[in-house]
This record gives C-alpha cells, sequence and structure tokens, in this order.
C-alpha cells in the first residue's frame, strides 16, 4: 500500500494521534538550502507532521502567492536543482516515516520526461505528486503512470470550479483531494470561507479519498476549524513567511523555528 493511503487509512482507524486527523506542512525545497531543507522534514515530523508538500522550485509558479513565489525565487537563485532535491530525499527517506508529495509544475516534469521523473521520484522516495497546472483532461496519462508505480496524484479544486467539474476531478484523484478553501494565490488569511463545509460534504458524496484543505491556513485554530470538516490541514504561506524571517539567523535556528511553529499548528488537531 502507498504510504498516504496506510497513513490515512491509520489515522482513520485511531492508530496515530491528532484525532484521526493530519497536518501537512508545505515546504520549499533549497530555502535556505537543499540540506536544511533536509533537517525541516525531519523537524516537521517530529513535531507532529503527517505528510509534508515539498514544494521543487520553478520559475513562474502557479497559485502561489508572493511568499511562496519568493521562496521558490531565493532556491533557484541559490542553485537547487529537481537532482539535487531528489538525493536529499534518498538521503533522508530512511529516517522519514512521513509521507511526501511532490508539489511540482508539469512544466518541469515534462522537460525531464514523465516516465523519467515519476521512476527518479519514486527511486528517492517520494510518495506521490501534485501537478498544480495539470489540467484534468491532460491528466490521464501521468494518473495511469502514477498508479503503475505505486503513486498518489493528487488535482486541485477551486472554489470556483464548477460542481460537476470537481466531482470529476475528485474521482480522478488518488490518495487525496486537494481542496482549495477559497478563490485566488496562496496567502495567509484572518478566517476561512463559511461556505467550505459544504464544498466538502458534496465532494464526499462522490469519493472516499480523505479531503485535505490548503490556501489560507496559518494558525492552529484554522487547523482546528479545518479538520472539524476535513481530514488534513495544509500549511505553506504561512510555513515559509516564517523562513523567510529566520533565514539570516542561520540554518539551525530556520530548523528550529520550523519544528516549534510545526508543532503550535499540531495543537489545532488536539483541539478539533
Amino acid at each position: 500500500m502507498n504510504r498516504i493511503d496506510s497513513l490515512f487509512q491509520d489515522l482513520r482507524s485511531g492508530g496515530a494521534s491528532g484525532g484521526g486527523k493530519a497536518l501537512m506542512p508545505y515546504i520549499t525545497a533549497g530555502d535556505p538550502s537543499v540540506e536544511a531543507t533536509g533537517r525541516m522534514l525531519v523537524a516537521a515530523q517530529d513535531a507532529g507532521a503527517s505528510i509534508c508538500e515539498l514544494g521543487i522550485p520553478f520559475s513562474d509558479p502557479v497559485a502561489d502567492g508572493p511568499v511562496i513565489e519568493a521562496s521558490m525565487t531565493y532556491a533557484l537563485e541559490h542553485g537547487v536543482t529537481v537532482g539535487g532535491v531528489f538525493d536529499m530525499v534518498a538521503r533522508l527517506r530512511p529516517s522519514l516515516s512521513i509521507g511526501l508529495v511532490a508539489m511540482v509544475s508539469y512544466s518541469i516534469v515534462h522537460r525531464i520526461g514523465l516516465m523519467k521523473f515519476i521512476s527518479d521520484a519514486k527511486d528517492a522516495g517520494f510518495d506521490g505528486f501534485i501537478f498544480p497546472d495539470l489540467a484534468l483532461e491532460e491528466s490521464g496519462q501521468a494518473r495511469e503512470e502514477s498508479a503503475k508505480a505505486g503513486l498518489i496524484l493528487s488535482m486541485l479544486i477551486a472554489p470556483t470550479t464548477p460542481d460537476d467539474r470537481a466531482e470529476q476531478i475528485a474521482r480522478a484523484c488518488t490518495g487525496f483531494v486537494y481542496v482549495v478553501s477559497r478563490a485566488g494565490i496562496t496567502g495567509e488569511r484572518a478566517e476561512l470561507p463559511p461556505e467550505l463545509p459544504a464544498r466538502l460534504k458534496r465532494l464526499r458524496s462522490v469519493t472516499d479519498l480523505p479531503m485535505t484543505v490548503g490556501f489560507g491556513i496559518s494558525t492552529a485554530e484554522h487547523v482546528r476549524q479545518v479538520v472539524a470538516v476535513a481530514d488534513a490541514a495544509i500549511v505553506g504561506s504561512g510555513m515559509m513567511r516564517r523562513v523567510a524571517e529566520v533565514r539570516s539567523q542561520g540554518e539551525d535556528q530556520t530548523v528550529k523555528m520550523v519544528g516549534d511553529y510545526t508543532r503550535e499548528l499540531a495543537g489545532g488537531l488536539v483541539s478539533a
């Protein structure tokens, strides 16, 4: 069984902490360095993360707001490469029990070649992918090849996605369904949209996959609100904004911050 499927199955059966719900922090690979990224993954795991989204930097990211875009720019300017990220994950994977999902533009996948990218990602230790710019109509081969490799592939469902199309995307996902909480780009928000529970209920009627929610989540209270109606909360901009604020203090301090912030967010799972 794929590690993502196993993790959610374990959570649903009560075999893990967090009240049966998951915290999924996002980390940009290479910010502040690839080595530090590996240490940040360990810190997030030790602090209560179940799955980490590892963003592979791209010069023209889709849907990402200024915080994550700046993080990717920093990583690219400091020499991050796809191969370097894969090598780091391969070295680290034996010490990690969390799920690892690559958030990556399909432009990168296409340039490398779908089959090679999937094979290399699997060999490195990734459990699946999110391709934010891959349309449902063009995703058939990627979904098929990912499934053959035993990896999951999730796609984004936005608030503006028509109901019938949202249901088609949900049925096409594997591992989990990525539900975008609000329209627009990534970024921290003061509160979550009131219509979110109804959207999740509608999607649950067409798939048994876990529902994960991202965009705008940055506090333990946000996490608590999300996991009251969903299976996992995704935190991206909140994490990378804090990385940007402390990276000048050195990698040790950055890694410590990731652990502290993840632990703070995980408090929302306990109180859910």
